[in-house]
């Protein structure tokens, strides 16, 4: 049963959605109600109905515990009253979960009979961490309330955690405000090593304020885990690392101006409607996507105002509640709307994974007074875009992202989630090409396939190559490139060899490849896939949904085309449809192939280029008179 109650909307305050603080604590009231319906008796554990982790269940009750503190925390911190006893339901949960001989115990070690292990180390780390961040944030409110002995218990189980060493990742953040917390509620911690971990991440800084999730890659130039991580893991924590630990002033000022760069440029990535960038993994945290943002508003960094902050926070909250209907019926699904959608999903995620969206309300931290709350909504970057077409290019990152007609896109050519590329297995939520608000990779039986934002070698069994392991990315005005060797079992199709190029510009992506195959295969791109509750109309290689269209045209090489249709294998919707380009190769010649995307809220119209091409050199002159002119096979030697 839908027991959201919505506030009237304020087009006063807010002439772009509407949405007050009134909303944002309405929805954080009813996620926090909701959850309580799912906890064991005492309240120290959280298990909503569906699929368990690869963690177990004991650990994914300590997770929707610790992930609902994350909308608890903020709500407490910056709300005068608490008019449903948050404080009270967390501090008594919080009691059962330290009480050594309780039914909700979390253990100082718990074993693996109760706790499997999660990449070599136990997943409770991670809901340590996300414990410790809340308290951060609201210790008068709860920490400091709790009486002595509750803090011990407390104290000891997060220092458990905070010494442990985690994944080669984000978790060394986790355990590094771990213990940044404890130090700063006067307690030791023997065997810390935070500023080592701290240095370590900050050694994976590539630029324009974004991290590589982990060890930069010899082979890959600019590093390849790339996502929202940056966002709802990795900017928050290493803020509130530099908030509580004791850093010099100059390091934490470095820092800083690295958050603020960070909001402005991931600030592009929104469309007007508030749907977030679709790429990368643990999806389902939906809207912690805001997490960066917030944190840089609540930091006084970037140059966004704070009304502009608001409008589009506010906006993605809108569309996910309101028409998503994530979380308003009952607890949030393992998934991007209101339904399952496990394909998506990662064996990590549990029924309590999702409530890490907490992290998306990290600015009600800011009190009513806050000028988040009172300074009236400006149009956030994709809404000043679509007056125009705003094209940048990030090249610390290798994306080019392009806002305009409705949708922001993304060319990417450096990340793929594949440490090794001489061993990496590939992930479709890093290995296409093409990213964008309104469409989402295919999954299961549409990933096997591999059509969507592919450029893929087929073989006389109709089996398609992977591209992943990028081997090197280079940037430009409006334009990335990369190269790879197409795979296929994880092994090098002999012979094969990709160079990609994106040209992104009056409201199309101009993709370019070099392609050199072997004796017998095909080859084959894909553009966006177009995905609903109903099918795709397809005319030509023009396709059409509910909320969005795509047009693939042919430019140069490419001899055949069609439409892949896939059931049950896309987020967005039941059905998908994808167009295609085909063509035969000359074995062992490279060959240059040039086509042209739209991607695209209103009806699709002519491709504003003409292209000359000659062996591997394209030239492009646009309608507005730019020119462009590449030879493919020298970007990388």
């Amino acid at each position: 049963m839908n027991d959201l109650r919505l506030p009237p909307e304020d087009r006063g305050l807010s002439p772009c959605t509407g949405w007050t603080r009134a909303h944002w604590e309405a929805v954080a009231d009813h996620w926090l109600l909701t959850a309580r319906r799912h906890a064991s008796p005492d309240g120290g554990l959280i298990t909503p109905p569906g699929r368990p982790s690869a963690a177990g269940i004991r650990s994914d009750g300590i997770e929707g515990f610790a992930r609902s503190f994350l909308t608890a925390a903020p709500l407490l911190a910056g709300r005068a009253e608490d008019p449903h006893d948050h404080a009270g339901w967390y501090a008594r949960g919080l009691a059962a979960a330290m009480a050594p001989d309780g039914p909700d115990r979390w253990g100082r070690a718990i074993g693996v009979d109760e706790i499997k292990q999660w990449n070599g180390t136990p997943q409770p780390i991670v809901e340590a961490a996300n414990l410790a961040f809340g308290l951060a944030v609201c210790r008068a409110q709860l920490w400091d309330r709790l009486d002595e002995k509750l803090r011990d218990q407390t104290a000891d189980w997060l220092t458990h955690h905070a010494v442990k060493h985690g994944s080669d990742n984000n978790w060394l953040l986790f355990t590094a405000v771990i213990e940044a917390f404890l130090t700063s509620a006067g307690y030791d911690v023997p065997g810390g090593h935070a500023q080592e971990d701290v240095d370590v991440f900050e050694s994976w800084y590539l630029g324009d304020g974004w991290y590589n999730d982990g060890p930069i890659g010899p082979t890959t130039g600019h590093g390849n885990r790339v996502d929202h991580y940056n966002s709802w893991v990795i900017h928050p924590f290493l803020w509130q690392w530099y908030q509580l630990s004791e850093q010099a002033v100059e390091r934490r000022e470095q820092y800083l101006r690295r958050l603020g760069e960070f909001a402005d440029s991931y600030a592009l990535l929104f469309a007007a409607d508030g749907s977030p960038l679709h790429q990368g993994r643990s999806l389902t945290y939906r809207h912690a996507v805001l997490g960066g943002l917030w944190t840089a508003a609540l930091a006084g960094v970037g140059s966004e105002s704070a009304g502009a902050t608001r409008r589009l926070a506010s906006g993605v909250l809108r569309r996910f509640t309101v028409e998503l209907g994530a979380a308003v019926d009952g607890p949030p699904s393992l998934g991007w709307s209101s339904r399952q959608f496990l394909p998506m999903c990662q064996v990590y995620s549990g029924p309590g994974s999702p409530y890490f969206a907490g992290m998306g309300f990290l600015g009600l931290a800011a009190p009513a007074d806050h000028p988040l709350w009172t300074e009236p909504e400006q149009p956030q970057p994709s809404e000043r875009a679509d007056r125009g077409d705003c094209v940048r290019t990030l090249h610390a990152v290798g994306w080019v992202i392009r806002s305009g007609d409705g949708v922001v896109q993304i060319a990417n050519h450096a990340s793929d989630h594949v440490i090794d590329p001489a061993t990496g297995s590939g992930d479709p939520h890093y290995a296409s090409v093409g990213y964008s608000t309104h469409t989402a990779p295919g999954v299961g039986d549409a990933w096997i396939a591999g059509v969507d934002g592919q450029l893929a070698l087929i073989d006389e069994w109709g089996r398609a190559s992977r591209r992943e392991g990028l081997r090197g990315t280079v940037t430009g005005e409006r334009w990335a490139a990369s190269w790879y060797r197409p795979r296929m079992g994880g092994v090098d199709v002999p012979g094969a060899r990709v160079v990609a190029l994106s040209i992104l510009h009056q409201g199309i992506e101009l993709r370019a490849h070099l392609v050199t195959a072997p004796p017998g295969w095909t080859v084959r791109e894909g553009s966006f896939a177009v995905a609903g509750a109903q099918e795709p109309v397809a005319e030509g290689t023009a396709i059409r949904g509910d909320d969005v269209s795509v047009e693939l045209t042919p430019l140069h090489g490419w001899t055949g085309s069609g439409v892949a249709r896939f059931q049950g294998g896309n987020a967005f919707g039941e059905y998908s449809a994808t167009p295609y380009l085909t063509a035969e190769p000359v074995a062992g010649l490279p060959t240059t192939y040039v086509s042209a995307h739209r991607l695209g809220r209103d009806s699709v119209g002519s491709v504003p280029v003409t292209i000359a091409v000659t062996a591997d050199c394209l030239v492009a002159t646009w309608d507005d008179g730019r020119r462009d002119e590449f030879v493919l096979g020298e970007l990388f030697g």
